[in-house]
């Protein structure tokens, strides 16, 4: 490798939205011109929690949609390999080496996990969502990557993968980098309800490609202060989703400062303070609904992205899967059968 790489990605499972803009994209932006940087379209992943055949049948456009928010966020094509992860089937033959360098107990203590299936309704884990950090880190270590930027509730993941890395060089010998995490600043950004983190299968999201009235709607209709029945009562500031928002997209500190102010005093009523919140947040996605407008003006280019990531990654995961295999002995095992099995029949066999 002639560059250090970074592996991101996501879940196809529908658009991007401002927690995966402030948990990582942000910082993938910022890193991508640093690093050889992979993006998985981590189709695998969505298995764990959404199954059925109309799920897969959305992946394609999931995967088109996903790819676009990321170009749109900041990340340049020509900078980036983009891949499908169910088109490289040799990572599922490195999850099934790697699964047995870890514990079940181990995976069990990984919080995200019962969160995620809390979310998608299941009362039950399954098998494959347990084990979603060791397909998590095949994903990592197939390409050798070398630095992870996760948001804070996928960072427990990342040190899975780099507990696997560890025990396979311990035992093998050095073959994948230990990849470090780099993790936002931003604190998990809660969801419009007020009721948890940002997520799409809560239906609690802004988008990235929201446009400035669906915006506006939903952040009217934003959990506040649910003590606070008139304008003129002294409101909670700290906790508030709507102030934690301006904290995090208005760049108008004295605005926001001002704003708290009232809201501490009862002089300022929520509509108003929405309002204003509304304002910063469309000039905040104006220019990524311009580069997204900018990309879908080239029919054709997400999906190039998509299919020639994809194949060279199917290159680079080969060759790590073969060197993976030599490093654990499994490639001279059958060689080994083969050539006993080929001096016993010239041994053997009759003379015509």
């Amino acid at each position: 490798m002639s560059a250090a790489r970074m592996l991101t990605g996501d879940r196809p499972t529908g658009r991007l939205h401002l927690g995966h803009l402030v948990g990582s994209i942000a910082n993938r932006v910022r890193l991508h011109q640093r690093y050889e940087s992979f993006f998985i379209i981590a189709d695998l992943h969505m298995l764990t929690t959404r199954n059925t055949r109309e799920d897969i049948e959305r992946v394609a456009h999931n995967a088109r949609e996903m790819v676009t928010d990321v170009l749109a966020a900041g990340v340049e094509p020509d900078r980036a390999t983009f891949y499908l992860q169910s088109a490289l089937p040799e990572v599922g033959d490195l999850n099934t080496l790697l699964q047995n360098l870890v514990t079940v107990p181990r995976l069990e203590r990984v919080p995200s996990l019962k969160e995620m299936a809390r979310d998608a309704g299941r009362e039950e884990m399954p098998y494959g969502l347990l084990g979603y950090p060791v397909l998590q880190a095949a994903d990592i270590l197939c390409v050798k990557g070398q630095v992870v930027p996760v948001g804070r509730d996928n960072a427990a993941h990342v040190e899975v993968t780099r507990e696997i890395a560890r025990r396979f060089n311990h035992l093998y010998g050095e073959v994948f980098p230990v990849p470090e995490l780099i993790m936002s600043e931003t604190p998990t950004l809660v969801g419009t309800d007020g009721a948890g983190k940002m997520s799409k299968s809560r239906g609690n999201a802004v988008a990235l490609a929201d446009d400035a009235a669906t915006v506006r709607r939903k952040v009217l209709g934003m959990y506040t202060d649910p003590n606070r029945i008139r304008a003129d009562v002294p409101g909670t500031v700290e906790g508030n989703p709507v102030f934690a928002y301006h904290d995090v997209f208005n760049p108008d500190r004295a605005q926001v400062a001002e704003l708290k102010e009232r809201y501490r005093a009862g002089r300022v009523g929520d509509v108003e303070v929405k309002e204003a919140l509304a304002v910063a947040l469309n000039r905040f996605l104006d220019p990524i609904r311009e580069r997204r407008a900018r990309f879908a003006d080239r029919p054709g280019l997400v999906d190039e992205l998509i299919h020639t990531g994809t194949e060279r990654t199917r290159a680079e995961v080969r060759r790590t899967l073969v060197e993976v295999r030599r490093a654990m002995g499994l490639t001279g095992t059958y060689t080994r059968i083969r050539r006993r099995a080929e001096r016993h029949g010239k041994a053997t066999a009759t003379p015509a």
